[in-house]
């Protein structure tokens, strides 16, 4: 029996197995802008309204160590900034949410617009200036908009 194949069958999946833990820790706590523009209705989510500009919208669980931490942040940043909102959902009863917005990991963090569109996902523990950077995104993507529209009136 030749040791050599299965030798370099092992190594090639240790290879394999490293580089995709390497993908997913590069991706952890980065936004995606690719994300479906569906419209949220806040009530499904057990809230009563949205931000007036922007809302964070965060989903957990009960053990989830890490959420804790990402819930104080958000709640920060929102703090900080006029008409954003954050609200947490854990879905440690809520599976039905869960798989209609394919979270696989919490905290999954998703910001979404004035009018509830999701325009970012960050899956994992997002930086602060990531999320400061996204709501300044949306800001001016809004600006931008209502710009545009403003000229169209004339």
């Amino acid at each position: 029996m030749d040791l050599l194949p299965a030798v370099l069958i092992l190594t090639a999946l240790l290879a394999l197995t490293v580089g995709m833990g390497l993908l997913l820790r590069w991706r952890d706590g980065r936004p995606r802008h690719h994300v479906a523009h569906e419209i949220i209705d806040p009530l499904r989510l057990g809230a009563d309204a949205l931000g007036e500009r922007a809302t964070l919208l965060q989903f957990s669980t009960e053990m989830c160590a890490r959420c804790p931490n990402v819930h104080r942040l958000l709640a920060e940043v929102a703090d900080r900034h006029d008409g954003v909102r954050h609200l947490d959902v854990d879905l440690t009863y809520r599976p039905d949410i869960a798989q209609h917005f394919h979270v696989l990991q919490t905290p999954t963090t998703l910001i979404l617009d004035r009018h509830g569109a999701i325009q970012s996902r960050i899956g994992g523990i997002p930086g602060r200036d990531v999320v400061e950077l996204e709501l300044a995104r949306l800001g001016e993507d809004a600006g931008g908009r209502a710009r545009s529209e403003e000229t169209a009136d004339v």
